[in-house]
């Protein structure tokens, strides 16, 4: 064999190692999926990536991005160093029946936003560090993530889920069963536009560059109190589904030109790389992909190189 030849077929070792050693799970996939306020019951397992954040009960949603790490809002930890009394539940269906498939972890630490202080104010988005990583599985599964240049088109038919009220001051009854209302996303003009329109709030509500919008102008199915920290995802094709929104506030639920608010996740993918590296990024190559390229262009130089 040629010392070109075999640069070559070590170019094809090495290449091949580098895809095998890729291990991420894959994200925003439903393996049991097959296909809030104005919603309706779920498929158990239809959204594997729930989850519930409990404190002497239920107080909020979230959703797992990696073995360790789960998304939520900011106003769902008002003191982030104390996190003691907290319990993440992944892989549960109903609030109040039995969960056969689910785990329940601690919290190691919450990171969320320099300058946070509350929903209206903006950065209202939460990094959740559990004691203990979870074991994939058909119910537990992660979430795709985008990262800041990726944009959703106005009007993109999206999912909110949660065990959230199921209108105001109406909570879940019976076994608690998780929830899920599909809900158009609003751009951040219009949005603003419809929380002009009268009556006019006590309090002034503006959309900020780090929010994004979904709910219909009519109202009649929106998320509501409950459902905070819990995911708006969005479908981008091949039975992939990536989080766009961090469910955060609204003015009522479900009221006529009042849609949710939501984080919105593209904002922060800075954040999230720094903080949880092993967070998938939709249209960010993993870095396993990365050195695999980087050993190919290193590589075909040096295979050049040697036949010139």
């Amino acid at each position: 064999m040629t010392d070109s030849l075999k640069l070559i077929h070590l170019l094809i070792l090495l290449v091949g190692t580098g895809v095998s050693t890729c291990d991420a799970q894959a994200c925003g996939k439903r393996p049991l999926g097959k296909r809030i306020v104005g919603g309706v019951e779920a498929s158990e397992g239809a959204w594997p990536w729930q989850v519930d954040i409990q404190k002497n009960g239920h107080v909020c949603g979230g959703s797992i991005i990696a073995r360790n790490w789960v998304l939520s809002a900011a106003h769902c930890f008002p003191k982030p160093s104390e996190v003691s009394s907290y319990n993440l539940y992944m892989g549960r269906y109903q609030l109040n029946g039995n969960n056969q498939f689910e785990i329940v972890s601690q919290v190691q630490r919450v990171v969320v936003p320099e300058g946070y202080s509350y929903p209206q104010e903006g950065r209202d988005l939460a990094l959740v560090q559990l004691r203990s990583p979870v074991t994939w599985s058909d119910r537990i599964q992660p979430v795709c993530l985008p990262h800041a240049g990726l944009q959703f088109e106005s009007g993109t038919l999206c999912y909110v889920t949660g065990w959230g009220h199921t209108q105001e001051g109406v909570s879940l009854t019976g076994a608690g069963t998780l929830r899920e209302v599909q809900v158009p996303l609003i751009g951040q003009n219009s949005c603003q536009s419809m929380y002009q329109i009268p009556p006019s709030d006590s309090e002034k509500v503006n959309i900020l560059s780090d929010m994004i919008c979904a709910g219909y102008v009519e109202g009649g199915k929106d998320s509501c109190q409950g459902d905070s920290g819990g995911p708006l995802v969005c479908p981008v094709g091949n039975g992939t589904w990536v989080q766009v929104g961090v469910v955060s506030f609204g003015l009522g639920c479900a009221q006529r030109n009042r849609p949710g608010v939501y984080s919105k996740v593209s904002s922060f993918a800075s954040l999230i790389r720094s903080t949880v590296p092993e967070a998938q990024l939709l249209g960010n190559a993993s870095k396993s992909e990365s050195q695999t390229l980087l050993i190919l262009g290193l590589f075909f130089a040096l295979v050049l190189f040697w036949i010139k």
